[in-house]
């Protein structure tokens, strides 16, 4: 959705050369608009564009946009919108040049129509840039399968990586080439090879004869939460989500067992960075007395990293202020007969290697404090499950992995039942719970229902 953004940079400076145009324009009748209501004409404008460019699927479109298509959208997106206006500025009684109206549709729909032919290269610098590759498996040995493979190819400059291919006949030998060289997998390799990689898309190019005896990989895949896309007509009951959209010139329906709208998923970034930087901002000081107060009082780094799993089994950096002594990782195995929880969770209540202020921060979750550069990066969010170490990871049933398919969070469904307190088979429930109802709205009321447990310091140890 960053290419949403894009778009609303280029209508903002759209409105204001058609204003300024018009403005300098010698007509008979004199125009300006006063501040407030060039905000409001503004503000009413960007979001008919975005909501109408959100209802025709523009912002759904696979990868790159084709001429005729990026036409055919723009066409209806500034027709609907100056329409819109026009309504807007006629209900609101605003005196508003008919010309300069005129000025900006045309204004807005060039810009945005040559920014969405041209935007393939930039499309790929972003990915780049921020490192959003996404990792692909494609099922199937035909020709079609090969075809996808190549579209892949061609698409490395969009951030589109091909891992492998999971040969259902048993036929295709042990590597498939193309431009590059892939291994074949067999099929009853790929549950392991899913925990061993990170994939995050499997494709079926198969026939629909074959589609069915393939359910056991797709009852996989939805336990796992990994997107899956098909590349035929056939339709298996075992996904949440299912829509159609393109890669090139093939159809596919796409399967996703986890959120994946886009337009809500970037509104929860934005806000993500938005809380984060100014949270950061005022908390600067407090992080720094707190820094220099754990060092005081025990020895060792005052901020603990470790590594945890991000979105889809990503690895990153995880901070935290340090809370217990600096070798608190060799004493763990003496302390294994004293762990209070079940699952791969290792919990004390009163855990001996705490540091005198440990249970303060902990308690209060002012050790999470940190986390909040985890979040500004987008390792983290605000809310969402939380981040395991991968030795937990390891030992999670198949349902269970499915909650590594969100981004991980602050806090989450379990944050407000009871934080501590939860059973690890409950915690990863409410985590799938959190994942199947998810909203922006849902989000608002978690954050606002974890404020208090962690002023009063509820639940935690």
């Amino acid at each position: 959705m960053l290419f949403a953004a894009a778009e609303i940079v280029l209508l903002v400076v759209a409105f204001e050369a058609a204003y300024q145009l018009r403005v300098f324009l010698p007509l008979p009748r004199e125009f300006y608009i006063l501040t407030p209501v060039k905000g409001l004409v503004l503000g009413f404008t960007l979001t008919i564009w975005l909501l109408t460019g959100w209802w025709f699927g523009v912002y759904d479109r696979l990868y790159s946009q084709q001429l005729r298509a990026a036409l055919y959208d723009t066409v209806r997106q500034a027709f609907l919108t100056t329409l819109t206006l026009v309504a807007f500025q006629f209900v609101l009684r605003l005196d508003i040049s008919r010309v300069f109206i005129g000025l900006f549709s045309a204004f807005s729909f060039f810009l945005l129509l040559f920014y969405r032919v041209a935007a393939g290269p930039l499309r790929g610098w972003i990915r780049r840039q921020f490192g959003a590759e996404a990792f692909h498996v494609i099922v199937g040995s035909g020709a079609t399968a090969l075809e996808v493979g190549r579209q892949m190819e061609a698409a490395r400059e969009d951030g589109i990586r091909l891992v492998a291919f999971v040969d259902p006949s048993g036929q295709m030998g042990p590597k498939v080439q193309l431009d590059k060289s892939y291994p074949v997998w067999r099929v009853d390799e790929l549950a392991g090879r899913l925990r061993a990689h990170v994939i995050d898309e499997i494709i079926f190019s198969v026939s629909t004869a074959k589609i069915g005896e393939l359910e056991d990989i797709f009852f996989l895949c939805d336990e796992e939460g990994v997107r899956t896309r098909v590349v035929i007509d056939f339709f298996p009951h075992v996904h949440r989500n299912v829509y159609l959209d393109r890669f090139g010139s093939l159809p596919f329906l796409t399967f996703s067992a986890t959120p994946d709208d886009e337009a809500r998923l970037f509104l929860k970034r934005s806000l993500d960075v938005v809380l984060a930087s100014t949270s950061l901002a005022f908390l600067a000081i407090p992080m720094l007395l707190l820094s220099l107060l754990v060092r005081i009082t025990s020895q060792g780094p005052a901020i603990f990293a470790q590594v945890r799993c991000g979105l889809n089994g990503r690895k990153f950096t995880f901070y935290k202020f340090r809370s217990m002594v600096d070798n608190a990782d060799d004493l763990k195995p003496g302390l294994e007969h004293l762990n209070e929880r079940d699952g791969p969770i290792f919990k004390i209540a009163k855990d001996p290697r705490l540091t005198s202020i440990g249970p303060y921060l902990r308690r209060y979750s002012i050790d999470e404090w940190p986390q909040l550069w985890n979040v500004l990066r987008g390792d983290m969010s605000f809310v969402g499950p939380r981040p395991a170490v991968p030795s937990e990871v390891s030992q999670y049933e198949t349902w269970q992995r499915r909650r590594l398919r969100m981004r991980p969070g602050l806090t989450c469904l379990w944050a407000v039942q009871g934080r501590d307190n939860v059973d690890f088979k409950t915690w990863m429930k409410l985590d799938l719970q959190y994942i199947d109802n998810w909203s922006l709205l849902l989000d608002f009321k978690i954050l606002l229902q974890s404020i208090p447990q962690v002023l009063a310091g509820r639940g935690a140890s």
